[in-house]
């Protein structure tokens, strides 16, 4: 079956810090493709997404939240969170037969979280 949600666009204010945010945190390539448009690395059948800048889209801490997956690593993934601007709304916590979450502010003010099983 094919994925639901295919890709995201997510607004940013600083493309290279977003860029520098995303990519330690989740330890993946976050590559600029297109000049304000940074795509993360995805292959195959993959939800994929962007980062970008733009004049009239900007950061939400409402709205939508994207749940990234940080692959067991949730507690290391919120301290280099907090080293790279990110600031931390809810600690990891459980959410029941779902696995962890931890709920923060990215370093260009979107709610996202990390996720982990």
């Amino acid at each position: 079956m094919a994925n639901t949600i295919v890709w995201f666009d997510l607004p940013v204010l600083d493309l290279q810090r977003a860029i520098d945010f995303y990519s330690n945190v989740l330890q993946t390539k976050v590559t600029e493709e297109y000049p304000g448009v940074a795509v993360f690395a995805h292959g195959g059948d993959d939800v994929a997404g962007c980062l970008f800048f733009s004049d009239t889209h900007k950061p939400a801490r409402d709205g939508a939240m994207l749940y990234f997956n940080v692959n067991g690593r949730l507690d290391d993934a919120v301290a280099v969170a907090r080293q790279h601007g990110g600031m931390i709304e809810q600690p990891p916590h459980a959410i029941g037969p779902h696995g962890f979450r931890s709920v923060l502010i990215d370093s260009e003010g979107n709610r996202i979280v990390l996720h982990s099983e």
